[in-house]
């Protein structure tokens, strides 16, 4: 029983932190790149750092530990890669500080070298051991400053919740800020085009795939028309009205206040509503759906870049190709769920049940589970006080090309549909016409 209480003692000293922070300045200087890192001295499990008899962090003996809790927690764990080959797997350690947790000195990359090579906190410190940050500074031999550096931190062991704030500062001067929960694999830290467009396709695909309202609302769109030729006009009409959206919102051009995005979900949610209850009333036909899809794809799109807000930054200089890449993407995990969804409705309709009234059922349940959403989302949409802005020229500005861009989609709506239906009305006098003489002869 003794050794069962001492076991559990020790392994409650040493239980991993819910939350850790961690700040990180990547510098390159001709030779050698610069990682300066700090984490909260609490996240170094099974070390233990030296106390006073008051139960104070004793400061004189904890400087040497302080490397080896920097190797073992952090560089064993942290890969760097210029231009694609890994760089030295250890290291040399050329700095490390204790701070307090007020300490303010990570602010900027000039700030944080100059503390770490600064004098250390003074010995009568009354701090104790997990309320104190670490600062470490690794410094990596490399070629050329100017390569494309990237990263792999598998710092999520550190705690439950890794939040990893890194800066990359360019040769230049410039800083691109990047910030990552856990273990986001490789990050390239000066992307090449095709690097940041491998990386958003992936994520286009994952998202289409893991959005279960969007994959609902396509299935509400495939029911009455499970041929390719048919569901090609409302797939496309649906992509580019999400597109278009997509990028104004990744070029600041949507609202920014913090009711937006409920308000947008409860769209989303009233669109499969909406949907479903088409198929039951029976009254759908091509030449409505696409339009219907567009305006129901242009909420969507707010929906899509509310998922890219916390991914832009791994686009680097290459927004708009990483845009179109998402798109694509998520055109991917689109085809993907029409090949396999036509054909299971096919066998569905064919061996189970009559296809009316197997529409009307797939429908009735998709529009109680969207009906469910939408009340919650509307729930949540109404808590906010909405503060309506100020007409001030900037407000008018941006109404103005907003509606200068609601008339030209209107207007290309009008002049598509026109054709279509033009052309319908030619196929439909054709057929109708009589046969020429030379043919009957």
């Amino acid at each position: 029983m003794a050794a069962a209480l001492v076991l559990a003692c020790s392994a409650w000293a040493h239980d991993i932190p819910n939350d850790v922070a961690v700040q990180m300045f990547v510098k390159p200087d001709p030779g050698v790149l610069h990682v300066l890192v700090r984490v909260p001295l609490v996240a170094m499990r099974d070390i233990n750092f030296p106390e006073r008899p008051d139960g104070y962090l004793d400061l004189a003996r904890t400087p040497p530990l302080l490397a080896g809790a920097a190797k073992l927690w952090i560089s064993d764990f942290m890969d760097f890669y210029e231009n694609g080959t890994p760089l030295a797997k250890r290291p040399a350690i050329a700095a490390t500080q204790l701070s307090l947790l007020s300490d303010r000195s990570f602010s900027s990359y000039q700030q944080a070298m100059a503390h770490l090579h600064g004098p250390p906190l003074p010995e009568s410190t009354d701090v104790v051991w997990n309320q104190t940050l670490m600062d470490v500074q690794f410094d990596y031999p490399i070629h050329d400053q100017n390569a494309r550096f990237s990263i792999d931190p598998k710092l999520g062991r550190l705690g439950l919740r890794v939040v990893t704030g890194l800066r990359f500062v360019t040769p230049s001067g410039a800083v691109r800020a990047f910030e990552f929960i856990g273990d986001p694999g490789m990050v390239h830290l000066d992307p090449r085009w095709y690097q940041a467009a491998g990386r958003f396709v992936v994520m286009g695909f994952e998202h289409i795939l893991d959005g279960t309202d969007h994959l609902l609302f396509l299935f509400c769109l495939v029911i009455p028309f499970r041929k390719f030729r048919a569901l090609f006009p409302i797939v496309t009409a649906f992509t580019v009205a999400h597109s278009i959206t997509l990028i104004a919102s990744a070029y600041n051009l949507a609202p920014g206040a913090l009711w937006f995005p409920p308000l947008i979900e409860t769209g989303i949610a009233a669109s499969i509503v909406y949907m479903a209850l088409e198929n039951i009333a029976g009254q759908s036909t091509v030449h409505r759906r696409w339009i219907i899809a567009f305006c129901f794809g242009l909420v969507h799109g707010f929906g899509f870049s509310f998922a890219l807000r916390q991914t832009m930054q791994f686009a680097g200089s290459h927004m708009l190709t990483s845009l179109l890449s998402f798109n694509f993407g998520v055109e991917l995990g689109q085809l993907l769920v029409l090949l396999l969804m036509i054909p299971a409705l096919d066998l569905f309709f064919r061996y189970a049940v009559a296809e009316r009234m197997g529409t009307i059922i797939l429908s009735a349940l998709v529009a109680h589970t969207g009906w469910h959403w939408m009340m919650d989302r509307w729930d949540t949409f109404r808590r906010f006080n909405i503060e309506w802005p100020e007409w001030t020229p900037a407000f008018l500005v941006t109404v103005l090309h907003w509606a200068m861009a609601i008339v030209a989609v209107a207007g290309a709506l009008w002049l598509v549909s026109a054709l279509v239906a033009r052309r319908r009305a030619d196929e439909a006098r054709q057929e109708n016409s009589p046969a020429p003489q030379a043919a009957i002869e």
